[in-house]
Order: structure tokens, then C-alpha cells, then sequence
């Protein structure tokens, strides 16, 4: 699985269709609406690289209401979980 962090740039008074818009794209798990220089953050997950393109030039670049995206692609995962057993010494 391929993970992808989409900026997202939108209309301000366009923002929530906007959320909600991109949030019923396949290939979007979640969309979160953010402070700070970008509006929305979108978390693309799919199985390869040529379906990034797909859902982000494709479709989320499309829809009516997104100014500008900038895309990141995660090449490792770290959460509360990976990180506990990382560094476990093995006392229960």
C-alpha cells in the first residue's frame, strides 16, 4: 500500500464541499481540514504509484473549488504501535 499527503489549497468559501468533494474519491481514506498555509490535508492510499496520478491529477487536481495541491509521498510509517515494538526490551 502506498500512502500519499496531499496538500490542499481551496476556495475559502468553498472549503467544506470541497472536503467532502475529495473525501468521496476513491483511493481518499481521510481529508482534514487544517490551519495554517493550506487548507485541506488528504490521505491518498492505494496499491501503486501510476494510481497516485490517477487519484490526484485525475480527479482531485479536478474538483471544482481546489486552487493548488501539493503532493508527498510516504515511504515510511511510523505510529505509536511500530514505535513500542521497536524499542520493546521484552518485559511484559
Amino acid at each position: 500500500m502506498i500512502t500519499a499527503i496531499v496538500f490542499v489549497q481551496a476556495e475559502t468559501a468553498r472549503i467544506p464541499e470541497v472536503a467532502s468533494a475529495i473525501a468521496a474519491l476513491d483511493g481518499v481514506s481521510e481529508v482534514y481540514s487544517v490551519t495554517g498555509q493550506i487548507d485541506l490535508i488528504a490521505l491518498v492510499r492505494v496499491r501503486n504509484h501510476e494510481d497516485i496520478a490517477a487519484v490526484v491529477s485525475d480527479k482531485l487536481n479536478k474538483v471544482e473549488g481546489v486552487v493548488d495541491t501539493e503532493t508527498h509521498i510516504a515511504y515510511r510509517a511510523y505510529s505509536r504501535h511500530d514505535l513500542e515494538a521497536a524499542f520493546s526490551i521484552g518485559l511484559d
